[in-house]
């Protein structure tokens, strides 16, 4: 049975739980800008409407999501590479 590679540390943080949808998305879309394609941002994000959108539409956007984790304080850390311009 093989290990699981572990995440990639992020090179950029972003804190959007004052935010709801769909400006979780533009926030999360601006700072993606400011990185390099191939560079990792995590993204912290409030559960529910955020946490079920924000992955499907930075994919739509040609970005990988990485993983999302469960906070446990109703708030989980999304891991975003940026994709290629």
């Amino acid at each position: 049975m093989s290990a699981k590679a572990p995440l990639p540390r992020p090179g950029a943080t972003l804190d959007i739980t004052d935010a709801v949808c769909p400006l979780t998305f533009v926030k999360a879309k601006v700072a993606l800008e400011d990185l390099e394609a191939g560079q990792v941002i995590s993204i912290r994000l409030n559960d529910g409407e955020p946490a079920q959108n924000l992955p499907r539409s930075l994919k739509d956007e040609g970005h990988a999501v990485l993983g999302l984790t469960d906070n446990g304080d109703g708030t989980f850390a999304l891991l975003v590479r940026k994709g290629p311009a």
